[in-house]
């Protein structure tokens, strides 16, 4: 009976690997397609351009046609320093800042949480284990307590930019007061489906009843989604304005301005960057649980759990810098001056900080797989390797925070010898850059197959062919990409440079979509080496 049960405790947690594995991947790729009336990815919208200027080239005699009576919009507040509100002993730019990036994070963390609560909870239901509907629940309870946290600092943060910025908000409200409405609607249908997803857990945990709080669980993403989409409206429109004359006043429809060029981006890389945060959040959570936990059973659920977030974390951090490039491209191919700021200006060293800081999410989660593999006796046949990936990462790692040029005084720029450094200067350009960051992701998806297959060994016969199939796919990715960086990089045209950066991606998302099929169906049936401490 023990035996039995063991066999179909395998069988049936390989097909739950599998469905998450397809269900992740399926979800980040299908993402950026699903609201794209016009997808173009490093297209900029030329119709409006051409339209500002065919006007501008009329005759200054000619009479302008008659047009249709449209709603009059107000032009965009032309404000000083003074039509501000001053509050004493308040930095009113600062608390804006600080109240919205609190707001951002818990939001993130609400947002992501149901994703996979609902595949959870959905794998369970088909498995029948009850393992995974108590993992579910105790990931909604965490987020239940953070919905309430966003709620707070979501009216402050209203509060706050309504004190010290009305001008502003009063032009947004006139643009987006459709949005304003649906929002509304919209956040008070998403309590109603989040309460009643977690109050009615074990009400509906059985029979028919599962369907339905299934079904809210899927109603509580789609209406969270959508209510991000409209947020990012917002943002978004602020930063591509999308449908306005030279003077800021609005001429298109309430679309034109939810569609303008950054919106598709930047919900694929806020959606995805959910997910790896929520999943790292959760995970840190299963770690606290299972240094408090007081049995060998409570530990051992917890360290699953860990393991689980672990996974989602890291199955949404490998695409993440994709969605990334994307909004960048897109930020580039809208405004080459505000891409330029980005990096190479005010904003500089902040991108050079934010690359330092990506560059030590990889190497945590590499150091998490690493520290992962301890717990298996069959890890020992791989740990030779991880000095090798460690070196790689961390040289990878190197060159991408590593500036182009820096703000010098003149005796530091004649001691240089020139604004760039000899050696070190052509390691700060995108080629580089794009280079070390798909190595990088190629490094860190081989810790995760490490990870993955240290305490299995596989049983089918053709097991050999497919590790050797899996090598010479990584061995060619990785001259691909290190030629198409440094040949296309710095011996071409900048044209070529920047289109060079696409066939790099490819090869990426190529070797670990190709590399997990091959290694789901050769560890099927996979025997274990010895059971995990």
């Amino acid at each position: 009976m023990k035996l039995s049960s063991l066999v179909v405790g395998k069988t049936s947690s390989r097909k739950r690997r599998l469905i998450t594995s397809l269900f992740f991947f399926i979800f980040l790729f299908i993402l950026p397609f699903l609201n794209s009336a016009k997808f173009s990815p490093i297209g900029a919208d030329t119709v409006y351009a051409s339209e500002q200027a065919v006007k501008a080239e009329a005759p200054a005699g000619a009479e302008a046609k008659p047009e249709a009576k449209k709603e009059e919009y107000q032009p965009a507040p032309k404000l000083t320093e003074k039509d501000y509100p001053q509050v004493k002993y308040i930095n009113g730019r600062i608390m804006t800042w600080l109240v919205a990036q609190l707001h951002l994070w818990f939001a993130a963390f609400v947002l992501a949480v149901p994703i996979f609560v609902f595949v959870i909870e959905a794998i369970g239901m088909a498995t029948k284990d009850e393992r995974y509907d108590r993992m579910a629940y105790e990931f909604i309870k965490v987020s239940l307590t953070a919905y309430s946290i966003t709620a707070v600092f979501g009216g402050l943060l209203l509060f706050t930019l309504i004190i010290f910025y009305p001008d502003f908000m009063k032009y947004m409200a006139g643009i987006f007061s459709p949005t304003i409405l649906a929002y509304a609607f919209l956040f008070f249908a998403e309590s109603a489906c989040l309460y009643i997803y977690y109050y009615g857990w074990h009400a509906m945990e059985t029979g028919f009843g599962k369907w339905i709080h299934l079904t809210v669980g899927w109603m509580l993403n789609v209406v969270g989604t959508v209510l991000m989409f409209l947020a990012n409206a917002w943002v978004t429109f602020m930063m591509s304005p999308h449908g306005v004359d030279a003077n800021g006043v609005f001429e298109g429809n309430i679309w034109h301005a939810i569609h303008n060029h950054l919106w598709n981006p930047i919900n694929l890389h806020r959606t995805v960057a959910n997910v790896a945060y929520g999943g790292s959040v959760v995970g840190a959570y299963a770690a606290y649980k299972f240094l408090s936990a007081r049995t060998a059973e409570e530990k051992a659920h917890y360290d699953w759990m860990g393991y689980t977030a672990n996974f989602i974390a890291i199955s949404a951090l490998l695409p993440l810098p994709f969605a990334g490039y994307w909004l960048t491209a897109e930020i580039y191919a809208y405004s080459q001056q505000m891409g330029i700021t980005l990096m190479g200006g005010v904003f500089a060293w902040l991108f050079i900080i934010q690359a330092v800081l990506i560059g030590a999410l990889f190497l945590s989660a590499n150091y998490y797989l690493w520290c992962g593999m301890e717990r298996s006796k069959g890890a020992e046949r791989y740990t030779k390797y991880i000095k090798y990936i460690a070196f790689v990462i961390v040289s990878c790692f190197l060159v991408w925070f590593t500036p182009h040029t820096l703000i010098m005084t003149p005796g530091e720029l004649k001691a240089l010898g020139g604004p760039y450094h000899k050696y070190l200067g052509p390691l700060g350009i995108m080629p580089a850059k794009n280079t070390a960051v798909n190595i990088m992701l190629l490094f860190t998806f081989l810790s995760f197959l490490l990870y993955r297959r240290c305490n299995k060994i596989a049983t089918v016969s053709w097991a050999p062919i497919g590790n050797a199939i899996q090598i010479a796919i990584f061995v060619a990715a990785i001259i691909n990409i290190a030629t198409l960086g440094i040949y296309f990089g710095y011996f071409t045209n900048t044209v070529y440079k920047v289109a060079s950066s696409v066939p790099q991606v490819a090869s990426t998302l190529f070797v670990i979509i190709s590399c997990i099929i091959i290694d789901v169906f050769m560890f099927k049936g996979a025997k274990e080496v010895a059971p995990l401490q």
